[in-house]
């Protein structure tokens, strides 16, 4: 339903300021409210709120809707476009005449070359079919899409994929994206999916936080309990417990200069050990793309400064 509590602006208004007339009329096509008495214009730009109404299925809605689709930064033109379908059928279902098809057949070609005319539309018609793949591949929120759709289209305005892999860029702006929703994947996990080299998201993502100043903050092990948790299969007593140690970890600053993804790992052998739910290294390990060694040592130096015994 429409929510009609803004105050209009005719109710505002109640007179001219010029020649106290109150004979106003809105203009809805030019948006204005104006004086009939002597032409002054006393207000622009008015909000057509449109009448109250309600839809009681998908086909209502659809019929009453006054606007279209919102926009987008997952299409290259945001979705402001109008789309000429190969059907060769008209707006009410009728087949189009042999006679006009051929008219309509140049009018879908030229309207396709014209969606495409610039170098920057095709470069984000064929990244943007990419990150949608990988995003897929990751199984990652339309949120965390749309950031690295914006992080690109910035990229790409400040010129800073000129010499460099299409591939590799939206791979890096993926990795970004996610750190800034706190949706965190490893250059590891992103790597594996995309099967481009690490070093490469690495080095195109360092170019694209410099030079557009992302000012991401370095994960935290506390943002990996969740997804390795789930992946694990553990309970929430477990995962609690994991974050109360990476707490106390913290607290004591035992969590600086050590990895967050091989911490998170550990707190969660911890923790699985101390509520009967224990997960083998190993299984940690492949879960979490760590080494079982770095697993083992991490969770010595927490249980040796934490004071915390664990049954092995």
């Amino acid at each position: 339903m429409v929510n009609n509590k803004e105050p209009n602006k005719i109710e505002e208004i109640n007179e001219c300021p010029e020649c106290n007339s109150k004979k106003l009329t809105r203009d809805d096509n030019r948006a204005e409210l104006v004086c009939n008495n002597c032409g002054l214009v006393l207000d622009d730009d008015l909000i057509d709120y449109g009448p109250e109404w309600r839809a009681f299925d998908s086909e209502q809605r659809e019929k009453r809707a006054r606007t279209g689709a919102p926009m987008t930064p997952l299409v290259h033109d945001k979705g402001l476009t109008t789309t000429i379908d190969w059907k060769n059928r008209d707006f009410y279902g009728r087949s189009i005449p042999n006679r006009n098809r051929a008219r309509v057949y140049r009018l879908r070609k030229w309207q396709k070359r014209l969606r495409t005319s610039q170098y920057q539309e095709r470069n984000l018609i064929e990244a943007l079919q990419y990150l949608d793949r990988m995003s897929s591949a990751l199984e990652l929120p339309r949120s965390v899409r749309e950031n690295a759709a914006v992080i690109y289209r910035k990229a790409v305005n400040k010129n800073l994929i000129r010499g460099r892999s299409i591939d590799g860029v939206v791979a890096s702006t993926i990795y970004a994206a996610c750190r800034q929703c706190g949706v965190p994947r490893t250059l590891d996990e992103i790597s594996d999916k995309t099967n481009i080299k690490r070093k490469e998201i690495g080095r195109n993502y360092r170019h694209i936080n410099k030079a557009l100043k992302l000012n991401l903050k370095p994960t935290s092990p506390k943002d990996y309990i969740a997804r390795f948790s789930s992946d694990l299969d553990l309970g929430s007593e477990t995962k609690s417990r994991a974050l109360k140690i990476l707490k106390r970890a913290n607290k004591k600053e035992l969590t600086s200069g050590r990895g967050p993804i091989g911490l998170a790992a550990a707190s969660l052998y911890m923790a699985s050990v101390l509520s009967g739910e224990k997960r083998t290294q190993k299984e940690i390990s492949e879960t979490s793309g760590v080494t079982e060694v770095t697993i083992r040592n991490r969770y010595k130096e927490l249980a040796d400064e934490l004071g915390i015994k664990i049954a092995v």
